[in-house]
């Protein structure tokens, strides 16, 4: 066994905000259990006029959209970095929209960007589904009607002005 003396005790940081999944401290953003870290100075990188961060998360499968964006929102306050429309297009462009009903959603109801550039493979057995009023069309032009027999004669073209 070991013995620490109390000025060699390892200590961590307040937290300024946290929630289940994410702590805010003075040095960053930090995943409660993953690890991953986000410094204080670079939590403003932008790619072009989108935040960074919202789109990398986005691609990690560990990181849940309404706590991460809880989190660092939370971050931007206590950093006194200011927000701008780029980072409601950052999240919508990397973790999705809250979607309605049919439409395969996380369990937190937004699309992610992942599954929708990389879309699951259907379940065996599963049929993909058919419209109904698509199964009456004639095999004629969009209005019903049949193309008329061209002749080898062109008609003559009239213009008026």
């Amino acid at each position: 066994m070991i013995d620490l003396y109390p000025d060699e005790t390892c200590t961590t940081a307040a937290s300024l905000f946290q929630n289940a999944e994410w702590n805010v401290v003075p040095e960053g953003l930090e995943h409660r259990t993953s690890g991953y870290f986000i410094a204080r100075d670079v939590i403003a990188m932008r790619r072009g006029d989108l935040w960074e961060w919202p789109l990398h998360l986005a691609e990690k499968t560990w990181c849940r959209a309404l706590p991460f964006r809880e989190a660092f929102f939370a971050a931007l306050n206590v950093f006194g970095v200011a927000r701008d429309a780029g980072l409601a297009s950052s999240f919508a462009t990397g973790f999705g929209l809250k979607v309605g009903s049919g439409t395969t959603k996380a369990a937190d109801d937004f699309v992610m960007l992942r599954d929708v550039l990389r879309p699951k493979t259907p379940k065996s057995g599963a049929t993909r589904k058919r419209n109904p009023a698509l199964e009456g069309r004639g095999t004629g032009r969009r209005s019903g009607m049949p193309a008329q027999q061209r002749t080898m004669e062109a008609a003559p073209q009239h213009a008026t002005l």
